[in-house]
């Protein structure tokens, strides 16, 4: 996928059980981040950047929406614990992460190990990919994100 492609459509269920799907929001611009797991550090530090900016993106009518392998479950508890006003949605089957092939090996205490790689697109109002950010760094990634939208406007 690249920007300028129109991104195909995604059902998953949210931290509620519920379903949302990227449909539910055309004629908005969607920052779709994918983390690894919930409530481990670096995912908490990337969830929270996007918790603390949220009002900016808000008001700019931008949606958020947080993905990664975790159970409807974990990502409930994990949004409660951090107060994190946007939903997660739960891919425990990575129905979505292998669709953007996001399963990467990865450097872990010096082992090599197999893990959904820190990425996010923005995606924009017309379903059309805008940008991706790849090999996220999750302190100050919510503002890098916000940059780059106001830059595209």
């Amino acid at each position: 996928m690249k920007p300028g492609d129109k991104v195909e459509n995604f059902t998953l269920q949210n931290q509620d059980d519920k379903e949302v799907s990227l449909t539910d929001f055309k004629g908005k611009p969607v920052v779709l981040f994918f983390y690894p797991r919930a409530d481990t550090p670096g995912c908490t530090i990337e969830s929270c950047g996007f918790r603390d900016a949220f009002e900016q993106f808000q008001k700019a009518g931008i949606v958020v929406l947080g993905v990664s392998r975790d159970t409807v479950k974990a990502q409930k508890k994990f949004k409660d614990k951090y107060d994190l006003p946007y939903d997660l949605l739960a891919d425990p089957d990575m129905v979505l992460i292998n669709r953007y092939d996001l399963i990467k090996p990865k450097n872990m205490y010096g082992k090599l190990v197999k893990g959904v790689k820190r990425t996010t697109y923005l995606i924009g109002p017309d379903q059309r990919l805008i940008h991706i950010f790849e090999d996220v760094t999750p302190k100050g990634h919510a503002e890098e994100v916000l940059a780059l939208l106001k830059s595209h406007k």
